[in-house]
């Protein structure tokens, strides 16, 4: 587990990592996205599925203007088999992810970024330097009444060539779940 969270500014960590695609994955991977979204993620949390739906939608919407979203998983399968590989990719099916889903099986991505909840993100501008960590929006329950769109505006300010008007909010969800 780590405590050393990227701070504002900090450059992304390398990453190489397998995908339910089939694929692997690393920074350069996306070296054409404007703005690179990691999620940290997993099957089993109900905060990761309440928002499922609206990264979707996030990545559906800003796709065009060059916004790639991955989500990583980190948690350990063995205690929490819901969280496998196997079960990664039947997700990735089920729910139709229009973005890679990546293992991180070492859980040293996670620690690289100090991440530590799922669902928690950090987005990179062009140069990939940190310009917003945190949550999705203030309302994981119930979309229909989200006041803040923490993500989304912060987008909308990197779009449209502005500093990210709140670049840190508080990640909330279930904790990574470190293998022993």
């Amino acid at each position: 587990m780590s405590d050393n969270i990227l701070q504002i500014g900090a450059k992304i960590p390398q990453f190489n990592l397998s995908a339910t695609d089939g694929k692997r994955y690393g920074v350069d991977s996306f070296v054409q996205a404007k703005v690179l979204i990691v999620l940290f993620s997993c099957n089993h949390c109900p905060y990761v599925q309440a928002y499922e739906e609206r990264i979707i939608a996030i990545q559906k919407d800003y796709a065009n203007v060059g916004v790639q979203v991955i989500a990583i998983n980190s948690n350990d399968a063995v205690d929490f088999p819901d969280d496998s590989f196997d079960n990664m990719k039947v997700r990735a099916q089920q729910r139709n992810f229009n973005f890679p889903y990546l293992r991180d099986e070492s859980q040293d991505t996670a620690k690289a970024f100090g991440a530590s909840h799922t669902p928690e993100l950090f987005a990179f501008d062009t140069e990939r330097n940190l310009v917003y960590y945190g949550k999705i929006d203030d309302n994981w329950k119930e979309e229909d009444k989200v006041k803040h769109r923490y993500l989304r505006n912060a987008l909308d300010e990197i779009i449209a060539g502005k500093p990210v008007s709140v670049p840190e909010t508080f990640a909330i969800g279930c904790t990574i779940k470190w293998k022993k």
